[in-house]
């Protein structure tokens, strides 16, 4: 199974890239310029060249018709353009959204969250791949990069995912669990990405509140999602 990362150079997809290819799962990093992705991962392997990293670098067109699972880690003002531009390539297949709908879109704080038509990004992705086939889920949105880029630590943050195919769902979940320390949450309904999303906004104040990078979420009581 390969997994490509839709935007993988930027930190976010980076350390989500880095923390799936340590526990042997195969990448490929996506980027606007193919070039980009190609020095990212000749980088990233120098650094953790104590392991045996299966990663390579493509451009974000390249990288969806190659991977099996697609992960979208992009800005919002990117989402609509990226996705769109990889829509041929997502079809039937599993496409986890971890954009968030955050001010600095316009110019705002990070702290703050901007409503969407479509309610949530996790959405608008799946409006755009609507007719494809594509199974789209809310991941990743409340993991901070800090704590993916922390190797090898152990992510101390649960995966709230969301999505309306629950096999899907749990085929996300197996992926998402090999990182360290990860529990991933089912929260239900696609539609339940719009409150997953907005609780981004809500960590990020409280890292800046107590000038953490760490700040991150865990429910409790809540059978994992295995």
């Amino acid at each position: 199974m390969k997994v490509s990362i839709i935007g993988g150079t930027g930190p976010q997809g980076l350390g989500i890239a880095e923390r799936l290819a340590i526990e042997g799962v195969d990448v490929i990093v996506g980027s606007r310029k193919e070039e980009k992705a190609l020095d990212v991962v000749s980088k990233a392997k120098e650094e953790l060249s104590d392991y045996d990293l299966s990663m390579v670098g493509m451009a974000n067109e390249d990288a969806a018709k190659n991977g099996d699972i697609i992960i979208i880690t992009v800005p919002l003002a990117a989402q609509k353009p990226t996705v769109e531009g990889i829509k041929e390539y997502c079809t039937n297949k599993i496409v986890m959204d971890a954009t968030v709908p955050l001010e600095t879109v316009i110019g705002g704080k990070p702290s703050r969250f901007i409503d969407l038509m479509e309610g949530s990004a996790a959405e608008r992705t799946a409006s755009i791949l609507e007719g494809t086939g594509a199974k789209v889920i809310c991941a990743f949105c409340n993991i901070s990069n800090s704590h993916l880029s922390n190797i090898p630590e152990e992510i101390d943050c649960d995966c709230l995912i969301a999505g309306d195919d629950n096999d899907a769902k749990a085929t996300a979940a197996e992926l998402i669990n090999k990182i360290p320390g990860i529990k991933t949450v089912d929260c239900g309904a696609l539609e339940k990405s719009r409150i997953i999303e907005k609780i981004t906004p809500l960590l990020i104040g409280l890292n800046i509140k107590y000038k953490s990078h760490y700040g991150g979420l865990r429910i409790t009581g809540i059978p994992a999602l295995k």
